[in-house]
């Protein structure tokens, strides 16, 4: 479904993604994990265009999009659940999904509810600020939101950030979720351990570069990301 091939990014002199190549299949969760710097956001903001490719090729079914604009990149299919979050808080929580369908025509009613089956603390709070809901339900609210725009792949930067624990587990169990019903996900991720137990395929980036690739369980036995990434 996507691939990235001798990808180059950065800001102004500043290099930050070196020669990146990676692949994902439809249907999969792929999970790229690193710490702080290594260039994760860089690279998800490079493949839903808010950043520019400086050199090499990004291909989304078999169409290179690596000059598009975001927005025609939405409309392929692509959704982008950003780190922080990013929602509109004087809006409503039901208004801040409706932003998430802007680059569709048509009903969103049906949408709408799929959202609040798959959180229905969203449901309860639907005409609420979205600044009051707690940060849990700001990161349902988000990933809500992408899925509004009906994604062939979701792209989550970090979606653990800053939750609690048990707020963690609901998040990758949702996260599951959305594959079992077909949805491609790559998965941005400092939580090593959630998100190798998730992922089907893994790539570990640092400083810019990918240094290594697998099946997920296969990683989350290697002792270099036992190491420096599970604490163990």
């Amino acid at each position: 479904m996507l691939t990235v091939e001798a990808l180059h990014s950065g800001y102004g002199r500043i290099a930050v993604l070196h020669d990146v190549s990676f692949a994902v299949a439809a249907g999969e969760i792929v999970t790229l994990i690193g710490s702080n710097g290594a260039g994760k956001t860089t690279l998800m903001r490079t493949i839903s265009g808010v950043h520019p490719v400086s050199r090499g090729a990004v291909t989304f079914e078999g169409v290179t999009i690596a000059r598009e604009a975001p927005h025609l990149r939405v409309r392929r299919g692509i959704a982008q659940v950003p780190e922080g979050r990013q929602i509109f808080g004087p809006l409503s929580v039901e208004d801040n999904l409706r932003l998430g369908a802007w680059t569709r025509n048509g009903e969103t009613k049906h949408d709408l509810a799929r959202v609040y089956d798959a959180f229905p603390a969203l449901a309860e709070k639907r005409a609420l600020p979205a600044g009051a809901l707690s940060g849990g339900q700001q990161q349902m609210l988000a990933i809500g939101r992408a899925l509004m725009a009906k994604p062939k792949l979701l792209l989550l930067d970090e979606p653990s950030m800053g939750l609690a624990p048990i707020l963690v587990e609901q998040i990758f169990t949702t996260i599951a979720d959305l594959k079992r019903t077909g949805l491609t996900v790559l998965l941005v991720e400092q939580n090593a351990y959630a998100a190798l137990a998730i992922a089907d395929r893994a790539y570990v980036l640092e400083t810019g570069r990918i240094v290594l690739a697998g099946p997920a369980r296969e990683l989350r036995e290697d002792e270099r990301v036992r190491g420096a990434y599970l604490g163990l």
